[in-house]
């Protein structure tokens, strides 16, 4: 198994972690507010079982190697070992508490390459403890959510001499940036989109501070503060630190990087007003100051400010462009000497291209299935107009906002369904049509110039056909809905762009769910898990295909979910591409379900490598795979 977990930059609110907490004793201090993001330098590691003892290899970002190191999993053994210092006692740490809290194995670790700064300010130290808590989640399929790993992490690192702050192991959600609200013993973690890239230049000051020196002098402005510097120490992590914090926020999603700029520079000024009279030895960073004041920088960023504890430690820059980013490297390697790491912040992976499998032979509903393809059987709509159901299918695809929509056919299938959408009506016929079926006929042409056409060259199941669309799809997320289901949202976002959003937001594959009785699950996809957002989205820990009611009983409740009810897949899915590669591995080494390819293991094994989310869709599904299904979707579709 493939692993990679990247650093962590704090954009803003250092020190408000620990701050927060103290609201455990004293209700009057603000919770804490940071803004983080992912690096994009981490730590990559091959991760496999062992019987009995972590066997460790680590790759420095030099490239020099050191190992292999063998600990027995052994409770005490693990804790004299984290206890002792050093790299490896990071990953002692965690596997002491995962050894603590669940009954594992051993684990194969081999960092083969890291490219991330150690000892910079970007958490390189919390990137190993969740490279470990996650290779134990995924190797051991222990079913843990991103926020599980979070803690273990963090848990496992405490356990070691390092005392890092709740915000260190903020890299465990990856690049996308992200709000962590102290509160107390509360944590609550917010993932954020940017809608334009923005450009960081990290410059490593190479100075010395004592950080410990400096945390220990602010800690004392807490639980109360007894003198005006405390006081003001409490105000700069507090009220001034909320309003910077979200101000920031709001300029981030909304892609106004002049005005992060200017929070940047503002958030410096109230650090030093604040913080320095509190330590002025440790904090008066004179470098950090002269790169901040560097006049040749200056057309070149919107502004810029210190990390964590800002004592000579690392610096941050908000470039105006990608050129200017380069530009302001190259100013500060010519002109200070300090080494510089580039650092851009990028919108996540939208989706542009949808599939639908259109190529199965409709044995339920033969031998109707035989002269007409089920997908191409009409259906009312609310506008009176009778659809063949593929046409809804694709203009769902297309409300929700792809360019592109490929449908996999068979051979012998494809004129008709061509026909549909390539082939315009006679002159002689379209003149007989209403001016609003004109205006339909020529909308049906515009949308067949967005289909792609995929032939599946033998029935071999839901997931070949899937894997037909590969080449189509490229090395990105796509939107995958069923050729046998329609859709009808409760809202005004069409069912597909409700998934589609949630793959947006959080950058897991998501399938949607709805809640359906026990006596039905036989005939879909069932999930269980864990909730993120209570009644809305799923950690999904478990995906079983039509399982039977008593294996469901036993595996696959839910909280919350009424007795008798299970969550089932809705019919539409965003799937990031490396789906791909696993039912490449099913389709060589001929690994079938049923006699079929199917597309649910490989679902669950992306679960298990990547995580996998269930979104609870504002909508129905209606499905017309069984004749009584097929009826009861003709008798309601065009229902208000």
């Amino acid at each position: 198994m493939e692993l990679f977990v990247p650093g962590r930059v704090c954009l803003f609110g250092e020190h408000s972690d620990w701050a927060g907490g103290y609201r455990r004793l004293n209700a009057d201090i603000v919770p804490g507010f940071t803004l983080l993001a992912g690096t994009n330098q981490g730590i990559y590691a091959h991760v496999e079982p062992h019987p009995s003892a972590l066997v460790l290899t680590s790759t420095t970002p030099g490239g020099a190697v050191h190992g292999p190191v063998e600990i027995p999993m052994d409770g005490p053994t693990l804790l004299q070992e984290a206890q002792r210092g050093g790299f490896w006692s990071y990953i002692a740490g965690v596997a002491y508490q995962m050894l603590t809290h669940y009954y594992v194995r051993g684990l194969v670790i081999h960092n083969y390459r890291t490219d991330l700064p150690i000892k910079k300010g970007l958490s390189s130290s919390a990137a190993i403890c969740v490279l470990t808590a996650r290779s134990f989640n995924r190797v051991y399929d222990l079913k843990l959510t991103v926020r599980g790993e979070m803690e273990l992490a963090y848990q496992g690192e405490i356990t070691t001499p390092s005392r890092c702050g709740r915000m260190d192991q903020g890299c465990a959600f990856g690049e996308r940036p992200i709000l962590m609200t102290f509160d107390g013993d509360r944590l609550d973690v917010t993932q954020l989109r940017v809608s334009r890239e923005l450009h960081l230049v990290i410059v490593d000051l190479g100075a010395v501070k004592d950080t410990m020196e400096i945390l220990t002098i602010l800690n004392r402005a807490y639980p109360v503060a007894h003198t005006p510097v405390e006081r003001g120490v409490q105000e700069l992590l507090g009220t001034v630190n909320r309003r910077i914090v979200h101000q920031a926020r709001e300029a981030l999603e909304t892609g106004d990087a002049e005005r992060l700029g200017m929070l940047m520079q503002e958030a410096q000024a109230f650090f030093d007003r604040y913080a320095l009279p509190a330590c002025p030895e440790q904090l008066a960073a004179p470098i950090l100051h002269r790169v901040l004041g560097l006049a040749a920088l200056r057309p070149h960023i919107w502004g810029g400010k210190g990390v964590g504890s800002q004592g000579d430690g690392t610096a941050q820059l908000l470039a105006r462009s990608a050129t200017d980013q380069q530009a302001a490297i190259e100013i500060i390697q010519r002109d200070l000497g300090l080494p510089c790491l580039a650092l851009t912040l990028r919108p996540g992976q939208s989706v542009r291209k949808a599939v639908i499998p259109a190529a199965g032979f409709g044995t339920r509903l033969f031998p109707a299935s035989r002269v007409t393809k089920k997908e191409l059987f009409p259906v009312i709509d609310r506008d009176g107009i009778a659809k063949p159901v593929i046409l809804l299918i694709v203009e769902e695809a297309l409300a929700a906002g792809v360019d592109q929509v490929i449908v996999i056919v068979q051979q012998h299938d494809l004129p008709a369904f061509q026909s549909l959408f390539d082939g315009p009506v006679t002159i002689e016929n379209y003149n007989k049509l209403p001016r609003s079926s004109q205006d339909y006929a020529r909308r049906i042409l515009e949308i067949g110039r967005q289909i792609t056409w995929v032939v599946q060259p033998a029935q071999e199941g839901f997931g070949h056909a899937v894997y037909c669309a590969r080449e189509a799809v490229g090395n990105e997320p796509f939107l995958l809905l069923l050729g046998d289901h329609l859709y009808r949202s409760y809202t005004d976002r069409p069912c597909a762009r409700q998934i589609v959003d949630a793959f947006e937001q959080h950058g897991l594959s998501v399938l949607g769910l709805r809640r359906t009785p026990e006596e039905q699950i036989g005939n879909f996809g069932t999930v269980t898990g864990i909730w993120q957002d209570e009644g809305r989205l799923l950690n999904l820990t478990e995906f079983a295909e039509k399982p039977t009611v008593d294996y469901a009983r036993a595996h696959l409740r839910v909280e919350g979910v009424p007795e008798g009810e299970y969550l089932t897949v809705f019919g539409q899915y965003v799937i990031k591409p490396q789906v791909f590669g696993y039912l490449e591995e099913h389709i060589t080494n001929n690994v079938r379900q049923r006699g079929e390819f199917q597309l649910t293991s490989a679902l669950d094994r992306l679960r298990k490598e990547d995580g996998l989310l269930g979104l609870m869709v504002e909508g129905r599904r209606y499905d017309i795979g069984l004749p009584e299904f097929y009826l009861e979707t003709l008798r309601t579709f065009a229902l208000p």
